[in-house]
């Protein structure tokens, strides 16, 4: 049986990881980004309307209330993004992926904390090893999910194209906001690094009092290790 302070270490890091995957998951059901714009009929430089795209990881909701129309429709995102084509569809279709692999892996590190809370393992990738390695690649996954859905939403022309959908208007003055689902991202990455410092933790402490049981044989004068 493990000793007591091994169990709560990864305990510790199983509850760690079990909360991100949890807050990631209810993450990924909310808005991540909301986009407004100024829009004018083509033609005019009156900028008298607005328009905004709420966008989720599995759909999205154009409100339109420029000159002469005023709608609201909801898609999925795949449905409108295949209309715009280009980056916009490789990116968000990159960010999902990510996120999956990322809540994948973390589960991986879930499992190996658990068998470790409860039995000593000799097979190295069973080990703090597994849960050093399943979850820092949750983190550089999640990460590049980040870094990719903020170059998608701020950089491409994805939220213009939605909305114009072949409809003849001018659009200005983009801001962007980000939502809830996008900000649960970021305690998804201090919690798996969380998950690989308490086990970092009890590896050092493991390590230091091997080493201190090792000392005084190692100190001990030679005549005396002969007998």
């Amino acid at each position: 049986m493990p000793s007591t302070r091994k169990m709560l270490h990864f305990l510790g890091g199983t509850l760690a990881s079990a909360i991100a995957v949890g807050m990631l998951g209810y993450g990924m059901s909310t808005d991540w980004a909301e986009m407004k714009m100024m829009c004018a009929e083509q033609g005019t430089d009156l900028y008298n309307g607005t328009a905004e795209v709420t966008l989720g990881l599995f759909w999205l909701t154009i409100a339109r209330n420029c000159p002469y129309f005023a709608v609201e429709n909801s898609y999925t995102v795949f449905e409108k993004l295949q209309e715009v084509g280009g980056p916009p569809v490789i990116l968000h279709g990159l960010v999902i992926t990510f996120i999956v692999l990322s809540l994948v892996s973390t589960a991986c590190s879930i499992l190996i904390s658990l068998y470790n809370s409860v039995s000593n393992p000799y097979q190295t990738h069973l080990g703090p090893v597994g849960v050093f390695t399943c979850s820092a690649f949750s983190v550089v996954l999640c990460f590049l999910a980040i870094i990719l859905f903020v170059v998608n939403v701020c950089a491409t022309d994805m939220s213009e194209q939605l909305v114009k959908n072949e409809l003849l208007m001018n659009l200005k003055d983009l801001g962007v906001t980000m939502k809830i689902g996008f900000f649960f991202l970021l305690p998804f990455l201090v919690l798996s690094l969380l998950a690989i410092l308490v086990i970092f933790l009890y590896q050092h402490a493991a390590y230091t009092h091997q080493q201190e049981q090792q000392r005084p044989t190692e100190d001990a004068p030679k005549e005396i290790m002969m007998y």
